[in-house]
């Protein structure tokens, strides 16, 4: 069993001379150009990078190894500032656009094979509320031969004879799941939502598809699956089903092709535990607290139907969260690779830990995560280099030589000495409970600063990782320090943390936020007449609530897709995509319940409080938001506007659940800066 530190001690290494360490040797190796639109976004000026420099789409998105390692493909911004597939090839090292289109962008991809991509689209021109297509699937060669549609991108009806093996085009609504790993395989596995009467995903169908001849092979499912888990060989082995509440694990070995139940539990509490992969070595690994607060990774035998008692990996503190490395050509496990305060990766395979430290010693400034080609180690390796201060860069490492070569970055237009510094920091809630937060403190002044209390989305989700974040470091490079608090509810710090925040919407989640603001102002951080509560979604209605309960720590607030009526999120609509099945189940456990519950549902709603909001306030909302409906937005505004004459109404017409366009970023943003600087700035 290995027990992991609480936190990576590695960040303090990382605080010393960035640029020296990192800049002047990772940079010295650009393999080729960034495109013209980037180069141009570094005239930002001395004081802080431009606007733009923080909300454009990114420059080099996404790359990945071959399986044998000799080829990298990428998603990068070209001269017209679409995103195209390209590959690479290492000894040549001239990146060879494969994929693009004029009118859309390559959304994602995947190597099949050595030989065969698969990529998916978008258009990062158009709002949500614009999207006319699907994403599609598209397979090509590596050389750009043999192109092929698997998925269209708009709704077709299915129209040919029933069979368990089909050749066609399949419908829009199709989704890519994985690759089938077995060896020699052309294949990849899709899912087909099987629809309802009230148009939710009732179970996903799973197919496989052959990337060259368009044969289609469905699966049987034992129930309405939810979820599928494919072992490396290619064969369906677990999926999970949801019924009425009632979650079920299904279990297929592959000698006897029969499904059978393995655990079951009510839905959404977390009874069962969680199947988490296949590993290369054939053994499934599960999630699972087993008498601990915190989840680990165990191994779960087959044979016996049983977890392991001990387990293989557990992270003092935390939740386990991360990943297996695999190495197929031996059958073992590589790696682990995991998250506390950040992401780490412990190796388990003396060569790669050797290479880590070498890698580690080349770019000491940042934490740099490698990857491996799917058949193993080979000549060059992936990296991607990140920090605090620094967004992701891609470079590729090789292992003969021993040197780093510049692939392309995220961010290029990004100063990183002109970045602040992020730490993790714990305080006490009021009953005691320790709260984690990230802590970003702009250059410069550490005491007496305007302070954005910024509260995470979900809200039953882990908010955040120590990195670089576009809106975090916008805010510190103009001056303002930020505190993101991951309150109770939050996930990934056990499950105390997690259950202390069920049903607790305006209540000891909101309190866990003023004491954010309380510890900022005892600590001598803040400036407790220049504090600002701000956040999205269920953000968006902490800072509502926290202007309403705490006027006397929030000066001001700035709330975007927020949530403000608790019992709208109830209604079924065509505009509001939460699905029967959580609305039923899920929001009864970690909200509350509609009838039972009502008055305390009224009472932590923000728009029966807009009497008690008087502080200024930026509200924003996108029309096409399913989500979160504009309804949340127009009812609110339509009451607080009669008592509250500082109150700002942005409409974004064509966004959704967040701004999907960069220029609606930029716009948004500027829009806050400037509401922030008239009320808390110097």
């Amino acid at each position: 069993m290995l027990i992991l530190p609480k936190e990576a001690s590695m960040r303090l290494g990382l605080r010393n001379s960035f640029f020296k360490h990192f800049i002047l040797l990772a940079f010295g190796f650009a393999a080729f150009e960034q495109p013209t639109r980037a180069m141009e976004l570094q005239t930002a000026s001395q004081a802080a990078p431009a606007i733009e420099a923080f909300f454009q789409n990114p420059v080099v998105n996404k790359v990945v190894l071959s399986p044998d390692g000799k080829s990298i493909g990428m998603l990068l911004a070209t001269s017209n500032g679409r995103i195209q597939l390209a590959i690479m090839d290492l000894d040549q090292k001239k990146p060879k656009v494969i994929a693009g289109f004029a009118n859309a962008d390559i959304e994602d991809f995947h190597w099949v094979n050595n030989q065969r991509l698969v990529y998916s689209t978008d258009d990062k021109r158009k709002a949500q509320g614009e999207i006319r297509y699907f994403p599609g699937l598209f397979a090509i060669n590596r050389d750009g031969s043999e192109a092929r549609t698997l998925i269209d991108r708009i709704w077709i009806p299915d129209s040919t004879a029933v069979s368990t093996i089909k050749t066609k085009i399949l419908s829009g609504h199709h989704r890519f799941l994985q690759v089938d790993e077995a060896e020699n395989s052309e294949s990849v596995f899709v899912a087909e939502p099987v629809f309802n009467a009230v148009y939710d995903v009732e179970a996903l169908k799973l197919k496989r598809v052959n990337t060259r001849t368009g044969d289609v092979e469905t699966y049987p499912r034992p129930g309405n699956s939810q979820r599928w888990m494919i072992d490396h060989h290619g064969q369906p082995r677990i999926t999970v089903t949801d019924d009425k509440g009632k979650e079920q694990i299904w279990y297929r070995d592959p000698k006897q092709n029969q499904w059978k139940v393995i655990a079951e539990s009510t839905s959404f509490v977390g009874e069962n535990f969680t199947p988490f992969e296949f590993g290369v070595d054939g053994s499934l690994y599960v999630l699972d607290r087993l008498g601990r607060d915190t989840t680990a990774l165990y191994r779960y035998d087959l044979e016996k139907n049983q977890i392991d008692a001990t387990p293989i990996v557990a992270i003092d503190g935390y939740d386990f969260a991360g990943a297996l490395i695999g190495n197929l050509a031996k059958g073992k496990i590589a790696g682990v690779r995991y998250q506390n305060d950040a992401y780490t990766t412990l190796w388990l395979d003396p060569e790669m830990k050797k290479i880590q430290t070498e890698v580690d010693a080349l770019l000491p400034a940042t934490i740099n995560m490698l990857s491996i080609p799917r058949a193993g180690l080979a000549k060059t390796l992936l990296v991607r280099a990140y920090s605090d201060v620094q967004p992701s860069v891609f470079l590729t490492y090789n292992t003969e030589s021993k040197k780093l070569e510049m692939i392309g970055g995220t961010h290029p237009a990004i100063d990183a000495s002109k970045m602040a510094l992020q730490d993790m920091v714990r305080y006490k809630a009021k009953d005691g409970l320790e709260i984690p937060a990230y802590l970003t403190l702009p250059q410069g002044a550490k005491k007496n600063l305007p302070l954005i209390v910024m509260v995470h989305g979900g809200p039953y989700v882990r908010g955040n990782s120590w990195g670089w974040n576009a809106e975090t470091q916008f805010l510190a490079s103009r001056g303002y320090a930020v505190i993101e608090p991951e309150f109770r509810g939050s996930t990934g710090f056990g499950f105390k943390h997690f259950e202390a925040g069920w049903k607790q919407w305006g209540l000891n989640m909101q309190e866990d936020l003023a004491d954010a603001a309380r510890w900022a102002i005892a600590q001598g951080i803040a400036d407790p007449n220049r504090i600002c509560i701000a956040g999205a979604s269920y953000g968006g209605y902490a800072t509502l609530m926290g202007l309403a309960k705490n006027p006397e720590l929030f000066k001001c607030g700035v709330s975007w897709v927020g949530v403000t009526d608790l019992r709208l999120m109830f209604q079924s609509s065509w505009t509001n995509d939460a699905s029967e099945l959580w609305q039923q189940y899920g929001l009864s456990v970690f909200v509350g319940d509609l009838v039972k519950d009502a008055e305390r549902l009224a009472a932590t709603s923000p728009v029966e409080l807009t009497d008690k909001i008087k502080q200024p306030l930026l509200m924003a909302y996108g029309a096409a938001d399913r989500r979160v409906p504009i309804e949340h937005g127009n009812d609110f505004y339509a009451r607080i506007k009669k008592t509250n004459s500082q109150v700002e109404w942005i409409r974004y017409n064509e966004e959704g659940h967040g701004w999907a366009l960069p220029a609606t970023r930029i716009d948004f943003w500027s829009k806050v800066l400037n509401f922030l600087d008239k009320n808390i700035g110097r």
